[in-house]
């Protein structure tokens, strides 16, 4: 194994002195044998670039980075592949995962144990991109350089589930940026009931840094209240790194010559590339393609296909001065961070409040190098991240902004992630977790995805809540039905206007931190029908033939503190009594499962019916009636015998 390594380094460092690709060397650490004869590739990617470059002036601070002897910029990722050992067994496409926080998702998500991808004869592609994730465990990294001698603000926010007394100034388990001088009597910490609540400022006296990256409270932080700690640091890692790590990767591997070393003859079939990303990962397509990502050094379309799942109107902290890529942004998680930045939609807009005048896809579809996109959100999305705002106007009185090459997808009644099966009260929820779990739909999407991008087959229409149709209304007009001990939450995650200092937008320089807030952006949500569950977009046999109200949102637990705000991520669901008589005692408005069904069969013969529409309209694969049906099966022995 060592002398391949040593022969594909040699390969790529000779061949890179040649091209302009930023890939100068892949290290490979090992080769195994994977499932249906496929391979499984761990290496390391060198990438050096030429910072003067128009395609590398767009990466922040890249004019402050370190460079070696020929005037590059170096960094290093990691990397894994699976790949076909047999080339005419693979489709041509490239499917890569940009990986959340470290982790490799997509097999779990496309994948019902029958190893779906592979058989598809995707190469699946996953490389880090995030600089700041834990060192435990096997995550996917990248090793960027810093602006030596560069200070900034930085901004940490914390809300506790539970009395603490010291909290990381990084994002979850990500690692902070060090605090330049814990003596700095401009460092502020504060705290708030609300996000649109007013700041206190708790006195220095009260709070201390612990160390450099941790901060403690006298009588410990409470749960529900929001703390920020800010504060100055130095020497700001070079994010956009990341950016450029994945176009320069999908470049160098979309059937270039010396791609063939890493994949072998594989390489010369790889035509087209799909870009998937998830929650954090989706906004970092958005981010991706709105930043001008999508264009490598040589004029190229780098991704053929992009899909943004659950990442609502956000886009995020990737590449920025001092940015936190973990950070997102909910109602009660990562609030105010630049996740939620206008523009929200493909197509230019102009926002008459602060006259400016853009879109998603405006820097892409100017350099003709804008990808065919799949949006896909759920319930949870409309509530927790503005995802109305996708496919609105501005003023949130029309539906408006989706550009011909993309697709918006509804699927309806879900949470952030796959539900479960039973349903179960977590320990920071006040309800069930909402068990639908909408990967059948992704299955079929990805079939649609792959054929509009391979050969131009268009997929299916979008399905989405649409203004017109009364779909999509205030939250204040939603009529929700009166479920004996449910509430609604106080309000949805909201997107809103705000100002990060003059040179935020053009140089990625945070000169206000908390920002300065404006107006909001309106924020609609799915109307329901008189059970509660969504009428619109793609409904899943769940839904569809309920057994109880499928929400996207829940409420935190009272012992997490702010019982009235939503629990970040998480759905809900009320099953239905079982009987009349069930349902008259506990004085439920909407009609019990014997009001509703006559039996089982009548209920699976429903169920039937609806799978029937799915396949028909291409969003679920025909090969997975029966599971959907089993399921169904399923979920009938689990509601009416609790």
């Amino acid at each position: 194994m060592f002398s391949m390594l040593f022969r594909v380094s040699v390969w790529l460092i000779a061949a890179a002195v040649l091209l302009p690709a930023a890939v100068k060397k892949i290290y490979v650490v090992e080769r195994t044998d994977a499932p249906r004869n496929y391979e499984h590739i761990t290496a390391k990617a060198h990438f050096a670039i030429d910072p003067k470059l128009p395609a590398n002036q767009i990466i922040r601070d890249i004019a402050m980075a370190p460079r070696n002897e020929a005037g590059l910029v170096e960094f290093v990722s990691d990397l894994e592949v699976l790949k076909p050992r047999d080339p005419s067994k693979g489709n041509g496409t490239i499917l890569y995962e940009v990986s959340n926080r470290g982790g490799k998702g997509m097999r779990n998500m496309f994948e019902q144990g029958d190893e779906y991808l592979l058989e598809q004869g995707y190469t699946l592609v996953w490389l880090g991109w995030q600089f700041d994730l834990p060192q435990a465990g096997s995550l996917l990294r990248i090793e960027v350089p810093r602006a030596k001698g560069v200070s900034g603000l930085v901004r940490s926010e914390y809300v506790p589930v539970a009395k603490v007394d010291v909290y990381s100034l990084g994002d979850r388990t990500m690692q902070a940026y060090p605090v330049a001088n814990p003596e700095d009597p401009a460092t502020q910490m504060t705290v708030r009931d609300a996000p649109e609540g007013p700041r206190r400022v708790i006195p220095r006296t009260q709070w201390r840094f612990v160390d450099e990256t941790r901060v403690g409270l006298t009588g410990g932080f409470q749960p529900g209240k929001l703390y920020e700690v800010i504060y100055r640091a130095k020497d700001p890692a070079i994010v956009g790194l990341g950016m450029a790590a994945t176009r320069d990767l999908i470049s160098f591997l979309k059937g270039k010559p010396d791609s063939t070393i890493l994949l072998g003859d594989q390489g010369r079939y790889l035509k087209n590339a799909i870009g998937f990303g998830t929650s954090q990962s989706g906004r970092f397509l958005r981010t991706f393609l709105y930043m001008g990502f999508n264009r490598d050094e040589s004029g190229r379309r780098v991704f053929d296909g992009v899909w943004a799942h659950v990442a609502g109107a956000g886009r995020g902290s990737f590449n920025h001065r001092f940015a936190q890529p973990s950070r997102d942004g909910h109602r009660m998680t990562n609030t105010f961070y630049p996740s939620d930045l206008f523009p929200f939609a493909d197509l230019r807009m102009l926002d008459p409040e602060t006259r400016e005048d853009d879109g998603l896809l405006s820097r892409a579809l100017d350099e003709q190098v804008a990808p065919l996109i799949f949006y896909t959100n759920g319930s949870y999305e409309y509530w927790g991240r503005a995802a109305s705002l996708i496919h609105t106007s501005l003023d949130g009185k029309k539906d408006d902004g989706v550009a011909g090459g993309s697709r918006v997808y509804y699927l309806t009644a879900t949470q952030h992630g796959p539900g479960r099966w039973p349903a179960a009260k977590t320990a920071e929820t006040a309800y069930r977790a909402n068990p639908n779990d909408y990967r059948f739909l992704m299955r079929g999407l990805l079939g649609a995805l792959t054929r509009w991008v391979v050969a131009k087959e268009a997929p299916p229409a979008s399905s989405y809540p649409r203004i017109d149709q009364q779909q999509l209304v205030a939250p204040a007009a939603l009529k929700f039905p009166k479920i004996p001990g449910v509430q609604l939450p106080r309000a949805p995650h909201q997107a809103w206007r705000v100002d990060y200092g003059p040179d935020f937008k053009s140089d990625g320089v945070i000169a206000f931190d908390p920002p300065k807030v404006g107006k909001p952006f309106p924020t609609l949500v799915p109307a329901v029908d008189a059970d509660g569950n969504e009428v619109a977009g793609l409904r899943l046999p769940d839904v569809a033939v309920p057994l109880g109200t499928f929400t996207g949102w829940n409420l935190r637990d009272p012992a997490t503190g702010a019982p009235a705000e939503m629990q970040s991520m998480t759905g809900g669901f009320h099953p239905f009594a079982r009987t009349k008589a069930e349902r008259e005692a506990s004085k439920d408005p909407r009609p019990s499962i014997e009001e509703r069904y006559t039996s089982k069969e009548e209920y699976l013969s429903q169920v039937d019916r609806v799978i029937d529409g799915l396949v028909t309209g291409r969003y679920v694969l025909d090969r997975d009636r029966a599971a959907l049906r089993d399921r169904a099966a399923a979920h009938w022995d689990e509601v009416t015998r609790r």
